[in-house]
C-alpha cells in the first residue's frame, strides 16, 4: 500500500472506456511521471486524482483515505497547470497566498509562507508585480509557489513546461528536480516529453491507449522495455528495431539479417534470455539503442559482448558532442551514435561495433519483450 494508491481505476464516457484498470501505488516522497502520446489517458488520470474527473470504477486513496467522493478542495492536493491559471488582476504575492486566504489562514501565517516560498523559488523581487509583467518562466514559478505554499500531501503537475521555449524548459526542469530533492514531496507529473520523464522521475508509468504499458524506474524503462511501444517511445533518438532471424550457430543464438549490400550479417547473442531458444529458426524483432552501435574506439570497455559489424555508412549528422550515423540494416534505416571526432564519411565501408549486452528481443506478433 502506497501513500497514494490508484487501485484498479477505470474511466468511461458512456460505453467507451478510456482508462483500463490502472493500478499504481505511489510511495511518500516519490516523483511519478505519467508519460505517453496525446490521448493516452494521462491527463484524465491526473484529473481523477485531483477530483476534477469522476471515477467509473476502482478507488483512489491518499494516506489510506478513499477519495472517490471527496471534493477537490478537501483532498489536500495542489495542482500546477500548463496554462499557469494565475489571476491577472492580483499581484504575485496575492496569487501565491489567495488559496490560503480562502481557507481562513491568518494573515501573519500567510505572509510568512509567502516569503518562505518566494525565497525558495527566488521570486522575492516579483511579489508586487502582476502576471502580465512576467515572463513565461516567472509565471510558472509563481504557479509553483501557489502550490507549494499550501504544503499539500500530493503535488500534481499537468504538462507545466510545455508552453516554455526549449532552453527555459531545460532550466525549469532542473529547478523542479532541485525542489523535489530539497523538499521530498510526493509528485505526480504528466508530460508527453520522454526526456522530461527520464530526467525528473523516480518512477515512470508509460501510457498508451488508456493502458499502463510499463511501470518502472527510468533505467528499467530504458534498458528493459516491456514491449515495442515503450522501446520506441522512450529514448532520443529512438531505439532501432530490426526484423531478424534467430539462428543457433556453434551452440550460440545469433541474430541474422541483411546488411546494406544485401548480404548476410550475424550478431552473436550468448547471453540471450532462455526464452529466446524457443524462437530459434523464427523471425523476431531485435531492439538496440543508437549508443550501443558505435566505432570500435568508442565502444564500452566494460561490455562483455561487443560484436563487429561491417556495413556501409549512409548519412552522417554532426551534433556537437556526438555524430549520428544512419546505415541500412535488415532493410531499414538504423542509427548509430558515435564520438564527435569519429572518422566516418557517407558511402564508405565501416567496421561498426555493436554492444549486444544492450540488445533486446521482441515477439513479432505480441510485440512483448522476450524475457
Amino acid at each position: 500500500m502506497g501513500f497514494l494508491d490508484i487501485d484498479n481505476v477505470t474511466k468511461s464516457y458512456g460505453a467507451v472506456e478510456v482508462l483500463h484498470k490502472v493500478d499504481i501505488a505511489v510511495e511518500e516522497g516519490e516523483f511519478l511521471v505519467l508519460v505517453g502520446p496525446s490521448g493516452c489517458g494521462k491527463s484524465t488520470l491526473l484529473n481523477m486524482i485531483a477530483g476534477l474527473e469522476g471515477i467509473t470504477s476502482g478507488e483512489i486513496r491518499i494516506k489510506d483515505r478513499v477519495m472517490n467522493a471527496v471534493h477537490p478542495s478537501k483532498r489536500n492536493i495542489a495542482m500546477v497547470f500548463q496554462s499557469y491559471a494565475l489571476y491577472p488582476n492580483m499581484t504575485v504575492g496575492k496569487n501565491i497566498t489567495f488559496g490560503l486566504e480562502m481557507h481562513g489562514t491568518p494573515k501573519p501565517e500567510r505572509e510568512k509562507a509567502m516569503k518562505d516560498v518566494a525565497q525558495l523559488l527566488q521570486i522575492e523581487h516579483l511579489l508586487d508585480r502582476k502576471p502580465g509583467q512576467l515572463s513565461g518562466g516567472q509565471r510558472q514559478r509563481v504557479a509553483m509557489g501557489r502550490a507549494l505554499v499550501r504544503n499539500p500531501d500530493v503535488f500534481l503537475f499537468d504538462e507545466p513546461l510545455s508552453n516554455l521555449d526549449a532552453k527555459l524548459r531545460v532550466d525549469m526542469r532542473t529547478e523542479i528536480k532541485k525542489l523535489h530533492q530539497r523538499l521530498g514531496t510526493t509528485i505526480v507529473y504528466v508530460t508527453h516529453d520522454q526526456i522530461e520523464a527520464m530526467t525528473l522521475s523516480t518512477r515512470i508509468a508509460v501510457m498508451f491507449n488508456g493502458y499502463v504499458q510499463q511501470l518502472g524506474t527510468p533505467k528499467e524503462i530504458y534498458d528493459t522495455p516491456a514491449n515495442l511501444f515503450v522501446a520506441t517511445f522512450m529514448g532520443s533518438p529512438a531505439m532501432n528495431v530490426l526484423k531478424v532471424r534467430l539462428e543457433e550457430r556453434n551452440g550460440i543464438p545469433h541474430a541474422v539479417m541483411a546488411g546494406a549490400d544485401g548480404s548476410e550479417r550475424a550478431l552473436a547473442m550468448p547471453d540471450a534470455p532462455a526464452a529466446a531458444r524457443s524462437y530459434l529458426g523464427r523471425e523476431v524483432m531485435l531492439g538496440i539503442r543508437p549508443e550501443a552501435i558505435t566505432d570500435p574506439e568508442g565502444a564500452d570497455r566494460n561490455a562483455r559482448n561487443i560484436q563487429p559489424l561491417a556495413n556501409t555508412v549512409g548519412v552522417t549528422e554532426p551534433a556537437g558532442a556526438d555524430t549520428f550515423v544512419t546505415m541500412t540494416l535488415a532493410g531499414k534505416d538504423c542509427v548509430a551514435r558515435m564520438r564527435a571526432d569519429a572518422d566516418v564519411r557517407p558511402g564508405q565501408p565501416f567496421d561498426f561495433a555493436v554492444n549486444m549486452d544492450k540488445a533486446v528481443l521482441f515477439d513479432i506478433e505480441t510485440e512483448t519483450r522476450i524475457a
